[in-house]
C-alpha cells in the first residue's frame, strides 16, 4: 500500500477513564486516566496508539487530542510529538468536541487531508490486521473523498458491553453501507446480531477532513461555527477564546450524537479478528492483563503493581 503525503492520524486521548478509576489510582490516591496507564508494551496506552498511527502515516502527521488538566501525563508521553500537533482541550467536553476541534485545526493546515481517527485506549493482540485495514481505508478514502470508512471487527463472541455495526446486506469482505448501530445489547440480542453478520464497532474512522466535518453539519452546525470562530479569534490574538467557549458548551458524544445520526454517510470496513478490546470495563482490563502476564511468563503480582513509571493497571482492586 502506498503511503500518501496528505495522510494524517488523530489520536483521541482526552477522556477521564471514569469507569476504571479503581484500577488506575496511585498509592498516593491520584487517579490517572487509563490512556496514561501501561500494559507493558510502552510507558502508556497513548504511546501504543501513537506507535500504531506511525505505522500508517508519516511521523510528522500524527496529531493527538488531549485535555489541559492531564498535562502532567501527556507532556511526557508525547515528548516526541510536535507541539503544533498536540490539540489541547481546555476541558473534557466529550469526544464530539475533541474530534471537531482537531478536524477544524487540521483543515486549516491541509484541507485535502485524509484522516484516521484512532482511540488512545484500545488494545490489539495482533496489530498487523488493523494496520493493513487502516492503510486500505486510507487509500479507499483518497480515491473516494466523500466517503467515510468506519472499521468493525469480526466478533469473538456475543458481548453485551460492546457496540455493534450491522452492515447493509450482511457484507463483511468489502466495504458496505451501515444498516444500523446497537450499543450494549442484551445478551440474546447480541447473539442475534452475530447471526445477522454484525461487527464489533472499533470506533475508528478514516475519511477526508472535509467529509468528516460534514458529519457535524446536520445536527451540530452551530457548534461547529462557534468552534471555528473561537479558533479565528485565537489566531487573531485572543488566546483565551477556546477557554471561554468551553465554559459554555454542553458535551457532545461523537458516537451517540453524531455517528448514529449520520449512518447513511458511512461505509463499514471489516477487520479480521485481531484480539481487540476497548479496555472499557475493569473486567476487560483484568482479562487482558492476566492474558499478557501468562504469555510473558511473569507473576501476576508484577503485572498488577501500581508503581509509576510506568503506572500499571492495579488489579488488586479488580472485581472478583
Amino acid at each position: 500500500m502506498r503511503q500518501m503525503a496528505n495522510a494524517w492520524a488523530v489520536v483521541m486521548a482526552g477522556g477521564d477513564g471514569a469507569r476504571l478509576r479503581a484500577l488506575t489510582r496511585t498509592r498516593e490516591g491520584l487517579i490517572v486516566p487509563k490512556q496514561y496507564c501501561s500494559l507493558g508494551r510502552s510507558e502508556c496506552l497513548l504511546q501504543d496508539a501513537v506507535m500504531r498511527a506511525q505505522k500508517v502515516v508519516n511521523v510528522a502527521h500524527v496529531s493527538c487530542v488531549v485535555a489541559a488538566q492531564h498535562r502532567r501525563w501527556w507532556s511526557t508521553a508525547l515528548s516526541n510529538i510536535s507541539d503544533t500537533n498536540i490539540v489541547v482541550q481546555p476541558q473534557n467536553k466529550g469526544t464530539g468536541y475533541g474530534i471537531l476541534l482537531a478536524l477544524l485545526k487540521l483543515e486549516r493546515i491541509n484541507p485535502a487531508a485524509i484522516v484516521t481517527l484512532l482511540p488512545a485506549d484500545h488494545y490489539f493482540t495482533d496489530d498487523a490486521p488493523i494496520i493493513r485495514t487502516l492503510r486500505l481505508a486510507a487509500n479507499l478514502a483518497s480515491d473516494n473523498p466523500r466517503t467515510i470508512y468506519l472499521l468493525g471487527t469480526e466478533p469473538a463472541g456475543p458481548d453485551s458491553e460492546l457496540g455493534y455495526i450491522l452492515p447493509a446486506g450482511g457484507m463483511r469482505r468489502n466495504a458496505a453501507g451501515v444498516a444500523g448501530f446497537t450499543e450494549k445489547p442484551e445478551f440474546s440480542y447480541a447473539c442475534e446480531l452475530l447471526r445477522l453478520g454484525a461487527l464489533w464497532n472499533l470506533f475508528i474512522l478514516v475519511g477526508g477532513v472535509g467529509a468528516l466535518l460534514k458529519l457535524f453539519e446536520s445536527s451540530h452546525s452551530r457548534q461547529a461555527a462557534e468552534m471555528s470562530t473561537a479558533l479565528d479569534r485565537q489566531s487573531e490574538g485572543q488566546p483565551n477564546a477556546l477557554d471561554v467557549l468551553y465554559e459554555t458548551i454542553a458535551p457532545i458524544d461523537f458516537s451517540r450524537d453524531v455517528l448514529e445520526l449520520e449512518a447513511s454517510r458511512l461505509q463499514v470496513l471489516g477487520v479480521p479478528r485481531c484480539g481487540w478490546t476497548d479496555l472499557g470495563t475493569p473486567q476487560r482490563v483484568e482479562a487482558t492483563v492476566r492474558h499478557l502476564s501468562a504469555n510473558a511468563g511473569i507473576s501476576g503480582a508484577r503485572a498488577m503493581t501500581s508503581a509509576p513509571p510506568p503506572l500499571f493497571f492495579d488489579l488488586s482492586t479488580a472485581p472478583v
